[in-house]
């Protein structure tokens, strides 16, 4: 039987909050500290976070053109395979399942398990089985079909910039005394591993705005909406995110910051005690599910399409003839997730994920100098100042991920190592199963 094809039930507003609740995970209340550790001022972090954020929408602007020319699903994995072959697209998608999708969800499911047994004061135990829970919750919601899921997406990214919003506002109301030490200037630490080490911990909170190119196949107008969707829910985000910094700095100082494990709960506890501390732990838990909520509908369609191409099993391709949803595809990502929470920590799901995001970040942004040359017909939008904006983007992408495998070989060996094994994996399949996907 064949597909039914996916159904265009995404609107502006719905893209919108997918790119924000993308994005927007448990990074900014966990991050920042970490952040913080490895900068030495206020200002040296709060210019680490803009920089960033101007960065990723840079990379939004390329991915809006490149979403205008195949609004379609798959995302990145189409866009390798068209540009550079079928190879380059399967190690995509083997990286995405492995270790790129797959980790940011079990990280930030991590990190609801966290902030839950703080909440509701449960033994540490029970974190890796309450991001296990997680994950399964969350993709029981998207087997009923885009819309539902979009919906109860919406609700988590409005409930998270509410929680945000609550946050900022505590910190400006409530500024500490040491706020003009905190926004003294200092020069960074030397060293491009240090600058790497500070970085990547704030580019892990950018993570997550190609989600939507995912879904293009399920969205209105996608060559009208996908760019406007894009671009206002990243200008969205760095907003949150610079004020939130801001926020924490004040109440905090920098210093505190960076003792800080937990800082959006020690600002709301230094101001409103334990209750505040529950009250933004609660907001945070709600915001790391909306963000394992996309993270796994948006890599289920990757799975699916590559199950269309004969490059995964047939299963996985197929959609719910009713919901139009690659539930096969959804279930397998969802569960190689919940066997990296049990096998690894939050520190290591970190790395993992953010060096190959990132690195896959830089490569499928390298496809719109392909397609500027050999496909002729003019999109519905292109990205400005072109090359120069992707190639800054390219440039600086992969100097922060050199520097930081030069300061942290054994994450980048694994993530290459994933990467690497997907060689002889594509050749076997092709060679002796692909009659499988057939």
């Amino acid at each position: 039987m064949e597909n039914p094809g996916y159904a265009r039930r995404l609107t502006l507003f719905d893209a919108a909050l997918i790119v924000v609740g993308g994005i927007i995970g448990g990074g900014i209340f966990l991050n920042p500290g970490i952040a913080a550790q490895r900068t030495s001022s206020g200002l040296v972090l709060l210019g680490l976070w803009v920089g960033a954020g101007l960065l990723t929408l840079v990379g939004c602007l390329c991915y809006s053109e490149l979403g205008a020319r195949r609004p379609q699903a798959g995302g990145s994995y189409v866009y390798l395979r068209e540009a550079f072959g079928e190879l380059a697209g399967f190690l995509f998608g083997w990286t995405m399942l492995l270790v790129i999708y797959s980790g940011s969800a079990a990280a930030v499911a991590t990190i609801f398990g966290t902030y839950a047994t703080s909440v509701f004061g449960l033994p540490a135990n029970l974190v890796k089985p309450l991001a296990v829970g997680a994950l399964v919750f969350v993709t029981g919601i998207n087997l009923f079909g885009i819309k539902l899921g979009a919906r109860i997406q919406n609700v988590f990214a409005i409930l998270k910039l509410a929680a945000i919003a609550v946050l900022v506002v505590t910190g400006l109301a409530f500024a500490g005394a040491g706020t003009t030490q905190a926004f003294s200037s200092s020069p960074m630490p030397p060293g491009a591993g240090g600058i790497a080490g500070a970085l990547l911990p704030v580019l892990f909170a950018f993570s997550g705005f190609s989600y939507l190119n995912n879904l293009a196949g399920e969205v209105r107008d996608p060559q009208r909406t996908l760019p406007r969707a894009l671009v206002l829910g990243m200008l969205v985000v760095i907003a949150a995110y610079v004020l939130t910094n801001y926020a924490y700095l004040a109440v905090l100082g920098h210093d505190g910051l960076a003792a800080s494990s937990a800082p959006a709960a020690d600002v709301m506890s230094r101001v409103f005690g334990d209750a505040g501390a529950k009250v933004i732990a609660i907001g945070i838990a709600i915001s790391t599910l909306g963000f394992c909520n996309i993270t796994l509908v948006a890599g289920a369609r990757v799975l699916q399409v590559m199950g269309e191409d004969g490059l995964f099993f047939a299963s996985v391709a197929r959609l719910h003839p009713v919901h139009r949803t690659p539930n096969i595809a959804l279930g397998a990502l969802s569960g190689w997730a919940i066997l990296l929470v049990l096998a690894a920590n939050y520190g290591q799901l970190l790395d993992f994920a953010t060096f190959g995001d990132w690195a896959a970040y830089a490569v499928t942004i390298a496809t719109l100098f392909w397609y500027r040359r050999h496909v002729k017909e003019r999109p519905s939008f292109v990205t400005p100042a072109y090359p120069l904006l992707p190639l800054v983007f390219m440039a600086t992408v992969v100097a922060v991920v050199v520097a930081y495998a030069w300061s942290k070989p054994l994450s980048a060996a694994v993530v290459c190592g994933v990467v690497l094994a997907g060689l002889p994996v594509y050749a076997v399949w092709r060679r002796l199963f692909s009659k499988l996907a057939r």
